[in-house]
């Protein structure tokens, strides 16, 4: 675990989390275009309010808390345009099982997407997550399995035999 430094340079910043920001970012646009724009407003936004965090671990949350907000302002955003004018840009992985895991994971509601992305991809805990996400540890809990469930649901019969 890091230690909390108030002192800490962008680059420092940035680069401890930067998976967690562009990860939580690109789960919810599905547009790497999207997930730059909003990875840049997370850290302008960060260091604009020049922030003073109790620790480390409240510095995560309010990062993780920005970047979800500014995911959901984004899609609401773009709720507003019409479908046919927005830019078609596909995102593909060298593998096709990548492949499939994506898609479903972007067909499934968000509230499971960010807690699947937070769990597995970031490797935080359920405490942490229900701190970052306002929750309970054990909504946590629920929604993990909420959505481990609609994934076995999606790849039924590509990745597993049931």
């Amino acid at each position: 675990m890091q230690t909390f430094c108030a002192d800490e340079s962008i680059d420092e910043i940035i680069s401890r989390y930067k998976s967690t920001v562009y990860g939580i970012a690109l789960a919810r646009s599905i547009d790497p275009v999207d997930a730059d724009d909003i990875f840049q407003e997370v850290f302008i936004a960060y260091f604009k309010r020049n922030r003073r965090f109790s620790s480390e671990e409240h510095r995560k949350a309010w990062i993780i808390r920005t970047t979800v907000n500014l995911c959901l302002k984004a899609h609401r955003a773009r709720r507003e345009i019409p479908s046919e004018s927005l830019p078609q840009r596909a995102f593909t992985f060298a593998l096709p099982e990548e492949n499939e895991l994506w898609s479903a994971l972007h067909e499934i509601p968000f509230k499971y997407r960010i807690v699947l992305t937070l769990y597995y991809f970031d490797g935080l805990g359920c405490e942490e997550i229900a701190h970052a996400l306002r929750i309970t540890p054990g909504g946590v809990r629920m929604r993990l399995t909420r959505a481990r469930e609609l994934m076995r649901e999606k790849l039924k019969g590509d990745m597993f035999d049931e």
